[in-house]
């Protein structure tokens, strides 16, 4: 189908005289010697210097600064330098120790969770599991696991709390179940403190069900866990919060698919879960302001999670990561740092934000 401007602009040109439309295609010989002396200084202006002068400036013997400094030159190697290979780190948890974190300068240890505890929904496995790793590195008192997978849970709090020495507890608790939830909060109350911080990493995915054959039950399981679940949960730990009289961090976990329609995958149910996370959030960030309790939203682009990692899915992630500028999927500890930011003191004038975080898909 043909705009309305393209139209308009034909119209226009249509209009020009075609002599004109010649003379402007056509550069006149001032205009050609102009570009050729451009062109030609351009050139001689490419910078390719043979070495670098550097100037160090170090402190004395007993850490004072002071003027000493050397002075030296590095070559300039012509041609592209062949990338350092990665060397894959062994799967473990190094928590933050406090004398440690008393070294650091001010903005880093605002930027961790020291002292926090920290209940993560969805935690058993996935991206939850990761984001609980991290926050776990990052300084946290406790970490509080709610998962509705009794066997996961237990086995994924007894490794965490074995790699990194820090206490961790496991909840089974379905999203979907408010007195289940008001019940565990108050245990974590009882056990650690009050919560500083709730990560709702819990959610479902339906998709490649078309809208018009899509199960009403299955809709209403969906939303129930994915959107329902986001208000039981950030309801219970924020009555605890305002109870306390203490600040927190919400943080929920939406999706980039409550911003755009994906393809070329049918799911209007998900989609439709995550875009009420994103405008609950946002909601509760303005009602909860007055008692500095922040709310905010991470919406991961795709992940290459174990749910993705499927035969059936091949094609599909083909697509997807042709649609993406990075070209690649999100590792699943790709949320980690901007889960730690979130959750710690150095977003602490940020709140009703939704951060998406998926490789650039959304920028096509």
């Amino acid at each position: 189908m043909v705009s309305t401007r393209t139209v308009r602009l034909a119209s226009r040109l249509a209009a020009v005289p075609r002599a004109s439309l010649m003379q402007a295609a056509t550069p006149s010989v001032a205009q050609r010697a102009a570009f050729s002396v451009s062109a030609s200084r351009l050139k001689s202006e490419v910078i390719k210097e043979t070495e670098v002068p550097v100037s160090v400036y170090t402190p004395d013997s007993k850490g004072v600064a002071s003027s000493n400094s050397d002075h030296f030159s590095i070559p300039v190697k012509s041609g592209s330098r062949a990338p350092e290979p990665i060397v894959e780190e062994e799967d473990k948890v190094s928590p933050l120790e406090e004398k440690i974190y008393r070294q650091m300068p001010r903005t880093l240890q605002k930027m961790s969770v020291m002292g926090k505890v920290i209940i993560i929904t969805g935690g058993a496995r996935g991206l939850g599991n990761h984001m609980a790793r991290a926050c776990a590195e990052a300084g946290a008192k406790a970490i509080v696991i709610f998962d509705a997978n009794q066997e996961l849970g237990d086995e994924s709090a007894a490794e965490l709390h074995q790699k990194s020495g820090l206490p961790v507890s496991f909840f089974k608790v379905d999203v979907r179940d408010g007195n289940a939830i008001n019940a565990a909060v108050q245990n974590v109350v009882d056990l650690y403190g009050t919560p500083d911080v709730l990560v709702n990493s819990a959610g479902i995915a339906d998709s490649n069900i078309k809208a018009e054959t899509y199960d009403p039950a299955m809709f209403r399981r969906l939303i129930d866990i994915n959107l329902t679940g986001s208000f039981l949960m950030s309801q219970a730990v924020g009555r605890a919060m305002m109870a306390a009289g203490k600040p927190g961090s919400i943080i929920l976990v939406a999706s980039m698919s409550g911003s755009i329609v994906n393809y070329p995958q049918e799911q209007s149910c998900y989609n439709a879960s995550k875009a009420g996370v994103i405008q609950f959030g946002k909601s509760l960030a303005a009602e909860w302001a007055k008692y500095n309790i922040r709310v905010n939203c991470i919406s991961p682009g795709y992940m290459d999670t174990a749910l993705n990692k499927v035969p059936a899915l091949d094609a599909q992630k083909k697509i997807w990561k042709s649609l993406t500028p990075q070209d690649r999927l999100g590792a699943v500890d790709d949320l980690n740092g901007l889960c730690v930011f979130l959750a710690s003191d150095a977003s602490s004038f940020m709140t009703g934000s939704n951060v998406i975080i998926d490789g650039g898909y959304t920028l096509y």
